[in-house]
């Protein structure tokens, strides 16, 4: 067991709330908890060595930020910094038959949803589970077509750790659209965990923009756990940094669910960024559809794995997987890993991963019609991931991710 997490299983012991029971659970799966080294198959392209001596000072209570404008998106907006709350929940107006009320109210009914989704093998994932306090538990009652998306947005800051987390519950025959979005600048380390639990025939419609600084840890996860008839259209956007790893669970519980899942990972130079997805087929005629492009940087490293498990009773099950990845330079690493486990006989499936290098011949072509060096690899690297960013629902999310892209692609440009 590493330092850092003797100091965890300690400081969690002196949390007291009303979700202690099922934080106690959590410990104690925690504390049986070998450390992962490279012969850990879930850690094996990545090492945690940052994170075994790491010291870092608890948050305070008195920051101050304000969401990122963004042109025609009106949503309800949530705001954190380092997991504590910015935004006042009793001054919200909210939609009929949405509620919101922190994590760490008596009245959150936050067990209704707690560890509902997520796993109990993610490492990080119990490590939120017994220190997250501060968060919020969302509640959309059955029928509500809430039109409004609730973004929730927190930002890291330099020298603290923080732990933070999200619960939604998605009525039967409701619709909804929520946002995470993590960023900030200097060294840090935070765990944002989100679970998602959706009721026959509601509709959820997700993004996740994980954008934090060169110099943060960041461990996270989003996780869903489907109902009957149930639709999740979920998009995740990573940056790399100094190390990011995103777990992300979706589990068929029930019949007739459909899942479609985009990601998009862009590293500069140095920095490390791993995906791990799972797609559980428990039930019959579930379909799900998972595509992940990832850019990588010179002298980055991503990961990618992507697991697909068909469960014996699962029959008529539609399920594919792609991930395709563009090195910018041959300093640059992926390690891609996409599996099928199959114990159902009628069955669609099928996936596949692709590495290719950015090409000197249309980088060449461009440059003789007069086009910069710089300008014409954004312009590569944009048609790489456009397909993706143009199947976002949400335009206005659209609009305001293409910019920041652009001036992501630059930064990466090997110098």
């Amino acid at each position: 067991m590493s330092q850092w997490l003797a100091k965890v299983i300690d400081r969690a012991s002196t949390v007291k709330d009303s979700l202690s029971p099922v934080r106690q659970t959590a410990l104690a799966t925690l504390s049986e908890q070998s450390w992962p080294t490279r012969r850990t198959e879930a850690w094996r392209y990545t090492s945690l060595h940052e994170v075994a001596e790491l010291e870092l000072q608890q948050p305070s209570a008195n920051a101050n930020a304000e969401a990122p404008v963004i042109a025609g998106l009106n949503s309800i907006d949530l705001v954190f910094v380092d997991a504590q709350p910015v935004t006042d929940i009793a001054k919200l107006t909210l939609p009929a038959g949405v509620s919101i009320n922190a994590l760490n109210d008596a009245d959150s009914q936050a067990s209704r949803v707690f560890n509902q989704a997520k796993p109990s093998h993610h490492l990080f994932g119990l490590v939120n589970d017994v220190l997250a306090q501060q968060g919020l538990v969302v509640d959309v009652a059955a029928g509500a077509q809430v039109e409004q998306p609730i973004r929730i947005v927190n930002f890291v800051t330099d020298g603290v750790e923080s732990h933070h987390r999200v619960l939604v519950n998605v009525g039967d025959n409701a619709k909804v659209t929520v946002i995470e979005h993590g960023a900030g600048n200097g060294h840090s380390m935070n765990t944002a965990y989100a679970e998602y639990v959706l009721g026959k025939e509601s509709k959820l419609e997700h993004y996740r923009f994980a954008m934090h600084g060169e110099n943060a840890i960041h461990m996270g996860g989003s996780h869903f756990k489907m109902g009957e008839s149930s639709r999740l259209n979920s998009t995740i956007v990573g940056y790399g940094s100094r190390l990011t790893r995103i777990d992300t669970d979706v589990i068929h519980a029930a019949e007739h669910a459909f899942a479609k899942m985009n990601c998009i990972y862009l590293l500069a130079p140095k920095e490390h960024f791993d995906l791990h997805t799972t797609i559980e087929h428990a039930k019959p005629n579930g379909t799900s559809e998972e595509n992940a492009r990832g850019i990588v940087g010179d002298k980055a490293k991503a990961v990618f794995n992507g697991r697909i498990h068909i469960h014996r009773d699962a029959q008529k099950t539609l399920a594919e997987l792609n991930n395709r990845n563009l090195l910018l330079s041959r300093g640059g690493q992926i390690n891609t890993k996409p599996e099928l486990e199959i114990y159902a006989d009628d069955v669609q499936c099928a996936h596949g991963a692709t590495v290719a290098e950015i090409a000197e011949k249309e980088l060449y072509y461009l440059q003789t019609r007069g086009i910069p060096r710089s300008q014409a690899l954004v312009m590569l690297n944009f048609g790489f991931v456009q397909e993706l960013v143009n199947q976002m629902p949400n335009k206005a999310l659209s609009e305001w991710l293409q910019p920041l892209l652009r001036e992501r692609f630059s930064a990466m440009e090997t110098k």
